[in-house]
């Protein structure tokens, strides 16, 4: 029963998140910084999605990666479900398929780490989670040769200085890539303390890892 519960709670945590990120990965954030026009850099959906590593994080840390991965295809089916109403459906194509990569790879990172120290695990498998979810996430939703799937954004494809100072120009998806993985870095290091709090209360249940591994 409590393992139900706490899969239901995550799995609804998870879809909210991916609904919302969809959402907001379509709004760029408005303004400027020192000169810097910031819709060229980010949008709001890069501050999130990285939330998705940590709700992962902690379910393989207290069920293992089988309950871990439930959870993550969970929020794959009904968030892309939800997100084809919320977004457009080249954003939610693309958005389900980095979401699956990335958090799958995710779960595998940490679970052949969670022997370590108990912030690399979590903080590893963002990283090369994030990296793969970037990569995918952008291509599939901005970059022109994927039209196939639904057509270009045209703000997102214009061509600008990358990040708003470089003296280089490249479509402004190229930008928002590298924001997105900028943030999702640091906003995983702030993650790190809501999941060393929580260590103690979210123990790993006994099936959940081999004794030894158990952090």
């Amino acid at each position: 029963m409590l393992k139900t519960r706490h899969i239901l709670l995550y799995s609804l945590l998870m879809t909210a998140i991916v609904v919302a990120s969809n959402v907001l990965v379509q709004y760029p954030l408005s303004g400027q910084l020192a000169g810097i026009a910031l819709g060229d850099l980010l949008t709001y959906g890069a501050f999130t999605y990285p939330v998705a590593f940590l709700v992962t994080d902690l379910t393989n840390r207290q069920f293992g990666p089988k309950t871990a991965r439930k959870v993550v295809f969970i929020g794959f089916v009904v968030g892309v479900a939800l997100s084809f109403v919320t977004s457009s459906p080249r954003i939610a194509i693309a958005s389900g398929t980095a979401y699956l990569a990335g958090q799958l790879l995710d779960i595998t990172v940490f679970n052949r780490l969670r022997q370590l120290t108990w912030w690399k695990a979590p903080l590893l498998g963002s990283v090369f989670g994030s990296v793969l979810d970037t990569v995918i996430f952008f291509s599939l939703a901005f970059a022109p040769v994927f039209t196939l799937i639904g057509s270009n954004d045209d703000f997102a494809i214009e061509w600008a200085p990358i990040l708003g100072i470089l003296a280089t120009d490249a479509p402004r998806w190229i930008s928002w890539a590298i924001g997105d993985f900028t943030v999702k870095m640091l906003v995983g290091v702030v993650m790190l303390l809501p999941y060393g709090a929580l260590m103690s209360i979210l123990r790993p249940m006994p099936a959940a890892v081999p004794a030894r591994t158990a952090r």
